[in-house]
């Protein structure tokens, strides 16, 4: 599924249709887009996994989902959910959800818990963790009325950056890791964007879809977890579970394998 970084290449990509009007509508989704024909695009927009066109009285969203994808000027081979033709080019949707909002979008829309956005507010993202101590932090992390475009990526890499186990309830974690999930959601976000951009993503993966641990040299667990079942990777000696009681300091290296996690939700990869 296409995370927060990517919408915003997307939006990016898209930003020379703000202006545009709109002269061709098609695609086989099952909305009327009629509307749209003959409208000029006023902001090209995005909130988290969503991608906006906001028009005079309605807007068009497009979640991307688990497999959709976007072509501008080009085409797939397969039929396009949406397809919009401008003056100056055309943009192609696949494999996607479509909406019509016929609200303000500032009125639909919270900017501050958009991890991309420049109004995102850690204070707030804090008080709202603080308010639900029962929920697993991989659970929390890919809340996206808390952390709007984290997906699962960034869920995995950010908690092995922070060193924190992943089926560790939000209420035990230390303030101060606590801080660093805030922190972290955002910082890595921004890291994942440039590294999108320079077509290097993967080569920056610490832990997710790895199977060593780059510092302790043990194995990666993977397992699908908490409420979600998202598929989870950490490493079970470097990410530290505060549900055990006092913290372990990090193994410099892991010479016997442990099985995966059992508890709090974790349900192990068969």
């Amino acid at each position: 599924m296409p995370e927060g970084p990517s919408i915003v290449l997307l939006r990016e990509a898209a930003a020379r249709f703000k202006g545009k009007t709109v002269r061709g509508v098609s695609g086989n989704s099952t909305l009327d887009l009629a509307c749209l024909e003959g409208r000029r695009v006023r902001a090209v927009r995005s909130w988290g996994k969503h991608f906006l066109l906001e028009f005079s009285h309605v807007s068009l969203r497009i979640h991307l989902m688990m497999f959709g994808s976007w072509r501008i000027d080009e085409r797939k081979e397969t039929p396009a959910r949406v397809s919009l033709r401008f003056d100056n080019g055309e943009l192609n949707f696949y494999t996607c959800s479509v909406k019509l909002i016929d609200q303000p979008l500032d009125e639909v829309y919270d900017w501050r818990t958009d991890v991309m956005s420049d109004l995102w507010d850690p204070r707030l993202a804090r008080r709202r963790l603080k308010s639900m101590p029962d929920v697993l932090v991989c659970d929390a992390l890919l809340d996206q009325t808390l952390f709007s475009g984290v997906g699962n990526i960034i869920k995995n890499e950010v908690l092995f950056r922070i060193r924190v186990h992943p089926a560790n309830p939000v209420g035990d974690l230390p303030p101060r890791k606590l801080a660093d999930l805030v922190k972290q959601a955002r910082e890595y976000s921004f890291d994942f964007l440039r590294w999108k951009r320079g077509f290097e993503l993967k080569k920056h993966w610490q832990v997710h879809t790895r199977r060593t641990c780059p510092r302790c040299g043990g194995p990666v667990s993977k397992v699908y977890m908490g409420t979600t079942h998202r598929r989870t990777f950490f490493c079970p000696v470097c990410q530290v579970d505060y549900r055990a009681g006092t913290p372990r300091p990090p193994a410099k290296k892991r010479t016997l394998a442990r099985g995966p996690v059992q508890r709090g939700g974790v349900r192990p990869v068969r």
